[in-house]
């Protein structure tokens, strides 16, 4: 298990192979996160929104994640983390109790999304139990803030209560809130003292300067060389501007054409030749003639 202050840089919100019939293609998951390696990330996680999570049942979860402990073979310092949050306590334990077990370095927690009127105590009890029930001594543990998505959001007291609690389990938020204005505050309020990964890519460049620590996109999965050069330039103290440029013009190119894990499986079939990957209902496939616009629309705006 990776120290939790080496958990920084860019992560893939991987996507999941699936074959025709829905299930998880196994042999593909340790190549996949190989090529995520080679194009610069530094880790991925596993089941998140992009990756399908809350479609897959705790035993599917839990080979998912062994099929892609396989990658530190060819790259052992790519670092995985794994999503576990459910709306039921107890698989929300059992699946976070899994992930620390097969030496996964963290799980990023979805709140319990069913329950969307509930108070900052009910959730600091909620996430409290997880912690203290699941979660190792040494074990990294980050909330997933994506509001838009669970309609439960993280405040930043909720946080930093967490954080208090638990300083060395709760390390960070994953932060797909989109809001620049957010990573700014998260960043002015925990400095350095949480992990702050940003969940979208037009505001990546930007947030670093305001203390996050890296990303976590669905991105990453096709175009993972810019978000590098991005987190290279501001590690050397500048910025890069065309390449945080080519990244907003893919994203927007993606987000018009929601969900993501469809537009990314069909990029990753047309330009990298993966099998085109199916997704499990409720979503569905893009029409042909949706994905020939959106493989022509993103290859105009980046083509990486």
């Amino acid at each position: 298990m990776t120290s939790p202050r080496q958990l920084k840089g860019v992560y893939a919100a991987a996507i999941t192979p699936l074959k025709s019939d829905g299930a998880i293609d196994l042999d593909a998951v340790p190549e996949f996160m190989g090529f995520l390696a080679r194009r610069g990330c530094h880790g991925a996680l596993m089941l998140g929104t992009t990756g399908e999570g809350p479609s897959f049942s705790h035993n599917e979860r839990v080979a998912l994640m062994r099929a892609a402990l396989q990658v530190r073979q060819e790259f052992p310092d790519f670092h995985l983390l794994a999503g576990t949050g459910t709306p039921s306590l107890e698989e929300t334990f059992a699946n976070t109790k899994a992930a620390f077990e097969l030496g996964f370095d963290g799980v990023v927690v979805l709140p319990p999304y069913y329950y969307r009127k509930v108070t900052d105590d009910g959730l600091y009890s909620w996430f409290d139990q997880v912690i203290r029930r699941s979660t190792p001594a040494g074990g990294a543990l980050f909330g997933y803030h994506i509001p838009g998505v669970t309609g439960v959001p993280l405040s930043i007291e909720l946080l930093a209560r967490l954080k208090e609690a638990h300083p060395d389990r709760f390390v960070g938020v994953k932060d797909s809130s989109g809001s620049l204005e957010h990573a700014e505050q998260l960043g002015q309020r925990f400095q350095e003292d949480l992990y702050i990964m940003i969940g979208h890519d037009r505001v990546f460049g930007p947030a670093l300067h305001s203390n996050a620590s890296g990303c976590i996109t669905a991105m990453a999965n096709i175009c993972s060389p810019y978000l590098r050069r991005v987190w290279e330039a501001h590690c050397s103290g500048v910025s890069d501007p065309r390449a945080q440029s080519a990244l907003e013009m893919g994203r927007a190119v993606m987000d018009q054409y929601p969900p993501a894990p469809p537009f990314i499986k069909a990029v990753l079939s047309h330009r990298y030749n993966y099998p085109r990957w199916s997704v499990r209902p409720p979503l569905q496939d893009l029409p042909p003639e949706l994905e020939a616009q959106a493989i022509a629309g993103l290859d105009a705006a980046c083509n990486v």
